[in-house]
Order: structure tokens, then C-alpha cells, then sequence
């Protein structure tokens, strides 16, 4: 199986599989004399930990990372530091339940990867769904918690905004709200509704999709290239590669359709401090594929959890109809978690384009520039 490394300059390979010994990653492409510490990481790999509420898979796994490699005792200020070479993040599992997937081993789950993994590599590690399942975005929390550290002034953030048919009024958003409930809900009012709605799926057996919003505050205009490099397509790429995401837009998204061009067009003036000021930022903060140094605005669709209680039809690996019931531990809205995966994956994207810009272009240029002759 290829194609388990995501980036270019900042990189990291993940391995491991759902029910295996251990998760992890190995980073590579981080800049030397960094500080890092197991326990920095551990604060965002706590955030996607499952298990701390009904309204998750009930798995019991502490998450609890250790750094193998690619750091040392900074002598000068006495603090854990990367050394450039290659990070190596362990994650060990130690509440896997295999046999609750015994039952449907031979049997495709509707909506779930098992059948193409099976067709396409001949065998499938149905132990949680191996690979395929979202155990493994706890390397990507890891990875990303060290990108987060590369961007100077970069702050990254997502909340849950929509569950089912059910929206957030943005009026009552508050970032503070996002670590006070269970849904990563901005929406303190929503936040409560979604408690009773969500135990209603939950009880029935069933399972309900949700959309995530990603905002990235602080990124450096000029960050991603023209053509091939364009950040929004790698934002949207890292966004769609998240398990169970089907759908991702960047600012306006789907909505610039039904805009006019006056009322898409982001108006610009000089601010107080020399620099452009939008005056709105229907482009998610970038154009062209570059960052302009607005905030970057993204969001996605996360579709309901395939593994339910309610029975369906399908076939099993070897061409009999049948019908499958999922039991066991599974999250009745997997969007939840996706949260802090979000943030991770868009940090690893900013991180990674900011280490080429860096490399190609002069951060100095004097803008705004001097008028020929003048």
C-alpha cells in the first residue's frame, strides 16, 4: 500500500492499523532548534481522544504519545528541541476488541471502505477497519501538533457548525464555547439542542453526518504558487483525505454561485498600518491560489458513520447476498472528532507552504512598491 505520506518539505509518513500494536508517524522536514515536548502534543491528541462522552465510540484508548526521535536538550536554555532530522511519534493501542467484527468479516458494510480495500489489494484487515479506519488521524493530531509550530503568530482553528440538517446561528459564535462541550459547537444554545438530538440517533442505532469549519489566523501573505501549488487546492486535498469527508469548499464555496461580481469581489483599502485592508473576504483569504494574509476560511462535509445498528443489504466477499448489522464501539456523528483532525491537516498544509516559500522567495520584498521615477 502506497501513499502514506502526506507533504513535501514538511512531511509525515503514518503507520499502523486500527487494531495493531501501535499507531504513529514519522516527521520529517522539521526545521532544527524548535521546541517540543510530549506533553504539547498530548493536549491535541486529548482533544480527539475517544471515549471522554456518550456521544462518542466508547474505545478506551489513553493516546498517549512518546517521542522516539529527532529531539535533544537544547544546552543554552535547558529545553527539548527538534534536531532537523526525522521525529518518530508512537501511539500504542491497548483497548482494541477484535471480536466485535468477527460477525462481519466477510461481509461489506454499505457506505465503507471494505469492499474496494478488498478489491483492490486482495484482503482487508477488518479489525476496525485497519487502515481505513479513523484510528489512524491520531498520527496526523501528532504531526500536526508539531506544524502548528513552524508558522510564526499562526493560530488554527475548527468548530463544528452544522449536525444533520441542524445549523449554528453564527450570531451567538464564540471560539471559548469550542472546548466547553462535547460537538465543538461555537454555538453555546445549538451546543444543547445537539445533546438531545444526537442521544435520539444514538438510541435509534443510527448515525448523522456533520459540516466542520476551519479558520487559520495569522498565515503569511504569499504563502502557495500558481498553477500546481495553489494552497487552496492542497487545503481541499488535506480536507477531502480525512476519513468519511466527502465534500469541501473554501470561503464562499458552493455559494459564490448565486453572487454577482460586485458582491463576491473582496474590496480592498490601505489600513492604518500600511497594508491592504479587505473589506470582506468572500475568497476564504486566498486568491489565485495564494494566501492574501486575511483568514483562511474552510469547511467540509463529513458523512454519517457507515458502522450502525440497523440492518442492510449487501454482498459478501465471495458474491452472496446477505444482509449486515454493525455492532460494537462506533461514533454515532464521526464529524465530532474530525474537529481537531482538521486543524491538524491545515496546520501540516500551512507549514509545509510556508517552508517552500520560504525557500524561494526573499521575505523582504519592499511592498507596497516605489513608483518608477519617483
Amino acid at each position: 500500500m502506497s501513499f502514506n505520506t502526506f507533504g513535501r518539505l514538511f512531511r509525515f509518513t503514518s503507520f499502523g492499523e486500527s487494531h495493531g500494536a501501535a499507531i504513529g508517524c514519522v516527521v520529517d522536514g522539521c526545521p532544527p532548534r524548535i521546541p517540543v515536548t510530549a506533553e504539547e502534543i498530548q493536549v491535541e491528541l486529548d482533544k480527539r481522544r475517544p471515549g471522554q462522552s456518550r456521544f462518542t465510540t466508547q474505545r478506551q484508548e489513553p493516546d498517549a504519545v512518546k517521542i522516539m526521535s529527532g529531539v535533544f536538550t537544547d544546552e543554552a536554555t535547558g529545553r527539548q528541541v527538534t534536531t532537523g532530522t526525522p521525529i518518530m511519534l508512537l501511539i500504542e493501542n491497548v483497548d482494541q476488541r477484535s471480536k466485535d467484527y468477527s460477525d462481519i468479516k466477510d461481509k461489506y458494510r454499505p457506505g465503507h471502505a471494505h469492499y474496494v480495500y478488498d478489491v483492490k489489494y486482495g484482503l482487508f484487515d477488518y479489525r476496525g477497519g485497519g487502515r481505513a479506519s479513523a484510528r489512524e488521524t491520531a498520527a496526523r493530531v501528532a504531526a500536526g501538533a508539531i506544524a502548528r509550530k513552524i508558522v510564526p503568530g499562526l493560530t488554527v482553528r475548527a468548530a463544528l457548525v452544522q449536525m444533520g440538517p441542524h445549523k449554528i446561528d453564527r450570531s451567538r459564535w464564540d471560539w471559548d464555547e469550542v472546548g466547553k462541550n462535547p460537538f465543538f459547537c461555537p454555538d453555546p444554545v445549538q451546543a444543547k439542542f445537539f445533546e438531545t438530538y444526537l442521544d435520539g440517533i444514538r438510541k435509534s442505532g443510527s448515525s448523522i453526518g456533520a459540516v466542520i469549519e476551519v479558520v487559520a489566523e495569522g498565515v503569511p501573505a504569499g504563502l502557495g504558487a500558481p498553477v500546481y501549488g495553489k494552497l487552496d487546492a492542497d487545503l481541499a486535498s488535506a480536507l477531502m483525505g480525512i476519513n468519511a469527508v466527502k465534500a469541501v469548499e473554501i470561503g464562499d464555496g458552493m455559494a459564490v454561485a448565486e453572487l454577482r461580481g460586485e458582491d463576491n469581489a473582496d474590496e480592498m483599502q490601505m489600513g492604518n498600518d500600511g497594508k491592504p485592508l479587505f473589506l470582506s473576504n468572500h475568497a476564504g483569504g486566498i486568491l489565485g491560489g495564494i494566501a492574501t494574509g486575511q483568514p483562511i476560511v474552510a469547511r467540509f462535509a463529513v458523512k454519517p458513520t457507515s458502522s450502525i445498528l440497523t440492518p442492510r443489504k449487501t454482498v459478501d466477499r465471495y458474491g452472496n447476498n446477505t444482509e449486515v448489522v454493525t455492532k460494537g464501539r462506533h461514533d454515532p456523528c464521526v464529524g465530532i472528532r474530525a474537529v481537531p483532525i482538521a486543524e491538524a491537516m491545515v496546520a501540516c498544509v500551512l507549514a509545509d507552504h510556508y517552508l517552500m516559500h520560504r525557500a524561494q522567495v526573499d521575505d523582504a520584498l519592499p511592498w507596497p512598491f516605489a513608483k518608477p521615477g519617483v
